[in-house]
């Protein structure tokens, strides 16, 4: 995999250098974690989002509920 410099302010350098000597990992793990985690929040925020505004309606939340009914599968552990 190839790198890439970027500029960061020296605050946020000198929070991910304390992140990573904290794990033991480097500054390049440090970095693609950070921005993984970001990247998985965004996401959690954007399907709650979706979430909210399917449950202001009733009539499409409900619709909602038995499609995910009539989807789901069992874990077997029941």
């Amino acid at each position: 995999m190839g790198t890439t410099t970027i500029r960061i302010d020296t605050d946020t350098h000198a929070r991910l250098v304390e992140l990573s000597e904290a794990e033991g990992a480097s500054l390049i793990e440090t970095v693609r974690d950070a921005a993984e985690a970001l990247r998985r929040q965004r996401f959690a925020c954007r399907v709650a989002g979706e979430l909210t505004e399917l449950r202001s309606d009733p009539a499409t939340w409900a619709s909602y509920l038995a499609e995910a009914e009539g989807t789901s599968v069992t874990d077997g552990l029941g």
